[in-house]
């Protein structure tokens, strides 16, 4: 099965936490391989059987590239062969491989800012393409540049832990040097390709008339790396002369104008409880706070993306933290304005619920150190740091096995239960059979249309 994600038929996704950094022996964390925290790495059969049982039709999958390119030049696809063939072939589902998410492979030591990474990625990228052409036809480049460059660029959080606004300026032309790149390989080798570019939503506000300058800088920072992709970052554009002022060169952004790569889908990552946020200060130290916008917040986002791309829009990450109840509520509210929203003319080709199952935060890497852009209580970093003194050293040597349970978030269809010798058990939620009641009505809805056309 190969949806092409068309306006006729709405499409419900998954999405498998695929989180990959794998950072460079000097670097102070341990790898951070979401498909290993999360024993997906082991259970990978029985978790994409439970994206088909819900019925979706079409997964977001990582393909671990860190890992598939070990080496200039030297690729290991036995992984991919198997569960590529198994998901479409065998379940019939439409991957959409999401390609880079957070981590290059560790031969590139400046990884995105290295100055071979958007040749390495677009060499990886092609062969991508051309060697499962037919089976995943639906790619995205990178997942989220924005996040990428604030972990990478802005905060030194992972690789190449580059910090204030010429650090993320840096990161970020990489990243979109390399996305350009990959699209045009892409292209070239499987023409029928669709290319899902996917970004995260910025909503920033603050109470303080003092800081409402810094909030829209930041909403305007989210979207630079989208324009510059698109070549929309002229001379007129309004963050132009804020690139060249944090290291950015004119003749590139200039070269940025000229052909730029097409995308067929705009991908939006939206979660209630963490993608708004409240800015509060002093101005010298303003401090992020996640604030749950809810329905409000989803329906600004996709409307600020259709308004200044004109693109067919796909929810490519939603959820919510929380229990049962919590998730069961945001999956029928948002999915309820999705319903609304395309009555009223939008173009949405669909809905993914992004985690399929729980995920290990990602402190567990850093010794328990919040590592997000917005305050947590500090019990809950106590109790993270306090769970995970061992891994804070850096050679790898400690063997002592540190409970996931503090760290794993609540966002997927499936729970993770922690069992007794530190496994974790698959445990569906009211949100997935929800789920699956909705998807299964949309299906038989679009086949009753069908049968009536």
């Amino acid at each position: 099965m190969n949806d092409r994600f068309d306006s006729d038929r709405f499409v419900w996704l998954a999405g498998i936490e695929d989180t990959c950094v794998y950072p460079p022996g000097e670097f102070e964390m341990r790898p951070l391989d979401e498909y290993d925290l999360t024993e997906h790495t082991l259970h990978w059969r029985e978790d994409l059987d439970a994206v088909r049982s819900l019925g979706a039709s079409a997964v977001r999958y990582g393909v671990n590239w860190p890992l598939v390119h070990p080496a200039e030049g030297e690729f290991d696809w036995t992984m991919l062969d198997e569960r590529l063939d198994y998901a479409t072939r065998e379940l019939g589902l439409t991957v959409v491989a999401d390609l880079v998410h957070y981590g290059t492979p560790t031969w590139l030591t400046a990884s995105f800012a290295d100055a071979r990474y958007p040749a390495a990625v677009a060499d990886f990228a092609g062969r991508f393409a051309a060697r499962y052409r037919g089976v995943v036809d639906h790619i995205t480049p990178l997942n989220e540049p924005l996040t990428t460059a604030s972990f990478c660029g802005l905060r030194g959080i992972w690789p190449p832990a580059l910090t204030g606004w010429d650090g993320w300026t840096r990161v970020t032309l990489g990243i979109v040097h390399g996305m350009a790149a990959t699209i045009d390989a892409v292209r070239a080798a499987n023409p029928e390709a669709v290319i899902v570019h996917v970004e995260a939503s910025s909503l920033y506000r603050s109470d303080d008339p003092g800081l409402q300058a810094h909030a829209n800088l930041l909403e305007s920072v989210g979207l630079l790396p989208t324009d510059l992709l698109l070549g929309l970052v002229g001379p007129d554009h309004d963050r132009h002369d804020w690139l060249l002022a944090h290291g950015a060169h004119a003749d590139e952004l200039a070269r940025l104008t000229e052909n730029p790569p097409t995308i067929d889908i705009m991908g939006v990552n939206y979660y209630p409880d963490l993608s708004p946020r409240t800015l509060t200060g002093p101005a010298s130290e303003v401090v992020q706070h996640a604030t749950n916008r809810w329905t409000d917040g989803l329906a600004q986002s996709l409307r600020r993306y259709e308004a200044r791309y004109g693109l067919p829009l796909l929810i490519t990450e939603t959820s919510i933290e929380g229990d049962d109840e919590t998730r069961t509520s945001w999956f029928d509210a948002s999915t309820r304005l999705v319903d609304e929203l395309r009555e009223d003319g939008m173009d949405i080709r669909g809905y993914t619920w992004w985690p399929l199952l729980d995920f290990v935060d990602w402190s567990y890497a850093t010794g328990g150190r919040n590592v997000e852009e917005f305050a947590l209580p500090d019990e809950l970093v106590q109790a993270r740091r306090s769970s995970t003194d061992v891994l804070a050293a850096p050679d790898g040597t400690a063997d002592t096995v540190v409970a996931k349970t503090p760290f794993l978030r609540r966002m997927g269809l499936l729970r993770l239960d922690e069992t007794p010798d530190g496994s974790l058990d698959r445990v569906w939620t009211d949100a997935a059979h929800r789920y699956q009641q909705r998807a299964a009505e949309s299906l038989a809805a679009s086949d009753a249309d069908e049968s009536h056309a």
